[in-house]
């Protein structure tokens, strides 16, 4: 069980109540404070003050004053209105993500939504009913508006949720699970749907799978440095410590934990005085990785505790405030750049893959890596695979930041594309496990040509490898290793090995 309380929300936690299905509670001082401004808001509407999503229209519309008799059904049609996604259902763990998310911001007490609102979401992630929303369709300003519509059609009965692995209408989910339906009341509606929570849960999730992924394309670079009979003194901590950056620091330091006793480091394997640069500027180049995650996550997790909401109802002050804290550039911004670096990363992969197949590069492995050159062709075509896979995230690292289209009139004239940012980073990830993936396997190839002693580290990552995919003896399909390895790699098992014998990678 986890106590939200409105400043608590890490990336680690909304992964374990997006993914691992973690149970949640709110703390008794956020539901005072919820209680609190709603009761604020009561006061406003009851004094005729003119608020913005309260009693006006939204959008082009927000200078059109609503009678009192419409208050309650415009937050009704304004989520019909806004339930305009398209596509393929979200994951599920991306739209607990969401609402795990806009309980947080509503545990801030600047929402001015009704608290029994806020406890249906609680009591929906609990008990594992999630709402079916479309994937795609979110500008990301005035936040995800069309997914979160999705969810907020849910909390009217409304729409479609998924339970117990299966899809029903919203009522009978919602029945069969003992969920009262709350209805939307004023504010209810604009203060469930008015932030960029969908794109922030999915940069969330994405930066907690990237960190291991980094870890993985450290290990497969280790493994191909050994395969290469590499010259590990780029490798040496002075050398990173003395420019500085905390990445290549890293990222050197756990080469170096994957290669210790290696023949390569007693002087009983002869190394060329200095190699080429996708050999030597690995910690560099992914410490640059590492860099731009560790800003992304600062980023993230600022927006996951943060207000994001227009309006803002400030009780204390006697304040309400119309802004624009439901932009989504400040996370799409450094994700995209994340995004970018992921690919980065896996294209320095590719180079050494490069290396290990072909002859002239790879210090006296047989062709493509395989015992019979001409007749078989080895791993030839796993080049290609990551090839095109690479191609796929270079087309996809294109910012999506800077994509805005002007909508809604010409009022919303500048929007994030965030949620751009999201799904692209998504296959940005999927695609890496298979690139990876692919390195790994003819690194361990590879070895299985060479005589000399491999780091005790590479050594267990060796063994998983071969305990999931075969030497490649004579040519056989290869598709079912690629899938096999992306399957690796995902389920971070040889991670796990290898720090289960050496300690903690950083």
């Amino acid at each position: 069980m986890f106590e939200l309380n409105g400043k608590n929300l890490t990336v680690e936690s909304l992964v374990n109540v997006a993914r691992n299905n973690t149970k949640l509670k709110i703390s008794d001082d956020s539901l005072s404070k919820i209680k609190k401004t709603r009761e604020f808001l009561n006061k406003k509407v009851k004094a005729k003050e003119v608020i913005y999503g309260v009693n006006t229209g939204i959008g082009e519309f927000s200078e059109i004053v609503l009678p009192d008799d419409k208050l309650k059904d415009f937050q009704k049609y304004l989520i019909y209105n806004h339930s305009a996604g398209i596509g393929e259902p979200a994951k599920i763990e991306y739209i607990r993500g969401a609402m795990t998310g806009r309980i947080n911001v509503h545990l801030k007490g600047y929402s001015a939504i009704r608290p029994e609102i806020t406890l249906t979401l609680v009591e929906m992630l609990n008990k594992g009913v999630t709402p079916v929303v479309a994937q795609k369709g979110s500008v990301g300003a005035c936040g995800d508006l069309a997914p979160m519509s999705q969810i907020a059609q849910t909390l009217m009965g409304e729409g479609h949720v998924f339970y117990n692995g299966q899809k029903y209408q919203t009522k009978e989910a919602f029945e069969l699970a003992n969920i009262e339906i709350p209805g939307l009341d004023v504010r209810d509606g604009l203060g469930t749907i008015n932030g960029s929570n969908l794109l922030t849960a999915m940069s969330a999730i994405h930066i907690h799978d990237y960190v291991n992924l980094i870890k993985h394309a450290e290990i497969a670079a280790a493994l191909s440095l050994e395969a290469l009979m590499a010259n590990l003194k780029p490798y040496s901590e002075r050398i990173h410590t003395l420019r500085g950056f905390e990445g290549s620091v890293l990222s050197a330091q756990n080469i170096r934990k994957m290669t210790e006793g290696s023949d390569l480091l007693n002087g009983k394997v002869k190394v060329k005085v200095q190699d080429a640069y996708s050999m030597r500027s690995t910690p560099q180049v992914i410490g640059a990785t590492r860099d731009a995650l560790k800003w992304a996550k600062s980023q993230v997790e600022i927006e996951l505790n943060g207000v994001g909401d227009n309006p803002i109802f400030i009780e204390e002050d006697n304040l309400v405030l119309s802004g624009a804290n439901f932009q989504g550039t400040p996370v799409s911004v450094p994700m995209d750049m994340l995004g970018a670096t992921i690919t980065m990363m896996c294209v320095i992969s590719e180079r050494r893959l490069n290396r290990l197949l072909n002859p002239a590069l790879s210090s006296g492995l047989p062709a493509f890596l395989t015992k019979d050159p001409g007749f078989f062709s080895g791993l030839m075509l796993s080049q290609y695979t990551a090839d095109s896979l690479i191609v796929e995230q270079k087309i996809l690292s294109s910012p999506a930041f800077i994509q805005s289209i002007p909508a809604a009139a010409d009022q919303e004239d500048f929007v994030s594309m965030g949620m751009n940012t999201a799904l692209k980073n998504e296959q940005i990830r999927d695609n890496a496990y298979g690139i990876i993936g692919i390195e790994l396997m003819a690194a361990a190839q590879a070895m299985n040509f060479r005589e000399f002693k491999m780091g005790s580290a590479n050594q267990i990552v060796f063994d998983t490898i071969r305990e999931t995919v075969d030497f490649l003896d004579v040519d056989r399909p290869l598709h079912y290793d690629h899938d096999k390895m992306v399957e690796l790699v995902k389920s971070n098992k040889i991670i796990e090995n290898v720090e289960n014998a050496i300690g903690k990678l950083s």
